[in-house]
């Protein structure tokens, strides 16, 4: 068996370690808490999600994983602050944006540290989505630059369109 062949199989003899440990957590933290009720384990489930796949493709440096970790860690975070900080009006979506934006940001971040694919997209979803949080957080004139935004944004596929017909190379 050549070295390479070896390098193969302890990756996926790792991988598999991990899967099964990931399921025997999840498995046993349910079980758990059908016996004995764990205040919050519902609003708790997304981001612990999250954050097995997180430290799954840390461990493993694979980048696909930290796609659905950050996901699930932002919208798991968003929900469980826009529920348990007690925000009215549009602070409260606000905060869930905020913190699903978060989740995407962190997907760039952790494939520049633990993986070979750097996943840039991630950082245009991420923005959008914190920029519409913080405005709805902020309230009052972010709320009307958003609101402007809404409307004239199709000028700038426009624009952008007008761009790619007649630049040159």
């Amino acid at each position: 068996m050549t070295a390479e062949n070896q390098t193969k199989l302890s990756h996926t003899r790792r991988n598999r370690i991990i899967s099964g440990l990931v399921l025997i957590l999840l498995g046993g933290l349910f079980l758990v808490n059908q016996i004995v009720e764990i205040p919050s384990v519902g609003k708790l489930f997304l981001p612990g999600l999250g954050l097995i796949f997180l430290i799954w493709g840390m461990i493993t440096r694979t980048g696909g994983l930290l796609i659905p970790g950050g996901i699930l860690i932002g919208l798991g975070a968003g929900i469980y602050l826009s529920e348990t900080l007690g925000l009215e009006g549009e602070q409260e979506p606000g905060v869930f944006m905020l913190a699903f934006g978060g989740g995407f940001v962190l997907i760039t971040l952790l494939s520049l540290v633990f993986s070979n694919e750097k996943h840039w997209w991630a950082l245009i979803p991420g923005g959008i989505l914190a920029t519409i949080g913080a405005a709805l957080y902020m309230g009052g004139a972010a709320l009307d630059i958003l609101e402007m935004i809404g409307k004239f944004w199709p000028v700038i596929l426009i624009v952008m369109g007008v761009w790619i017909i007649f630049r040159r190379r």
